[in-house]
């Protein structure tokens, strides 16, 4: 009877723990959804400010994955297999982006390539001016969101046998075939995670956009920064927009868990 009873306290000492973190995710969720309850839902959702926003949210975001996949995927593999100086410098500078509070990375884009920035005049001679544009945008998100899928990459590269890639040397594969036809097809999950991650942040990116690339409707505009204004001017649109941006990230967390399942089997 007291093995049971331990087991009994065991089990909740686990639980209980467990359901006050989940109540903390779950709770202001259901407080969205039960809050956008209105007549003027539909409204506010597809509002021409929403579509605009969502739009240049989804655009965006999308370059700045595609982006990221394209010049981070090579970063990550030669800091997972390769060995140099100066490698645990360099794997600092790409994760401190994550751990910087927005604002600063916002200002720290602003004071470099802004119109009076270290090498904003230089951008200026070539007809380039980054800020308050739909580059500046992409520029942000890529700053805070590729060290995301980096790190992702390098884990999942890391993570492969030094044997598979010394026997695809030994039948005589050259670096690029070892990178094209082992690499990337071993560590397919962790880069397919570090997408996910990298266009879910992107999406959500707020403090360094307002920052570097302003609030302009329709130009600069990003959901996060439209439910900012409609926060601010209307509650209504703030919680409509909030329920499409929360849907559309379910969306595609959902799709991925699928693919997930679907490789494991």
């Amino acid at each position: 009877m007291d093995k049971l009873k331990n087991a009994f306290l065991a089990k909740w000492i686990f639980i209980i723990p467990s359901l006050f973190l989940m109540a903390l995710f779950l709770f202001p969720l259901l407080a969205l959804f039960i809050r956008s309850i209105h007549p003027d839902f539909f409204a506010n959702a597809l509002s021409a400010q929403a579509i605009k926003a969502l739009q240049l949210s989804l655009i965006t975001s999308t370059i700045t994955t595609a982006g990221a996949v394209i010049l981070g995927t090579p970063l990550a593999y030669l800091l997972a297999r390769w060995k140099f100086r100066f490698k645990a410098w360099i794997e600092l500078l790409i994760d401190l982006p994550i751990v910087l509070p927005p604002s600063v990375a916002g200002l720290l884009l602003l004071i470099t390539f802004g119109r009076r920035g270290v090498f904003g005049s230089a951008l200026l001679t070539l007809g380039i001016s980054l800020p308050f544009t739909v580059a500046a945008v992409v520029v942000a998100q890529m700053f805070v969101a590729a060290p995301l899928y980096v790190r992702a990459a390098r884990i999942g590269f890391g993570g492969i046998d030094k044997q598979l890639e010394e026997a695809a040397s030994v039948e005589g594969a050259n670096q690029w075939q070892l990178f094209r036809e082992v690499m990337i097809p071993l560590s397919g999950r962790a880069i397919l995670s570090g997408i996910v991650l990298t266009w879910t942040r992107a999406l959500g990116e707020f403090g360094a956009t307002i920052l570097f690339a302003g609030n302009l409707e329709g130009v600069t505009q990003t959901m996060p920064m439209a439910i900012y204004l409609g926060f601010e001017r209307n509650l209504g649109v703030a919680l409509a927009l909030s329920v499409v941006l929360v849907i559309v990230s379910l969306i595609l967390l959902t799709f991925t868990r699928g693919l997930d399942e679907r490789e494991k089997h």
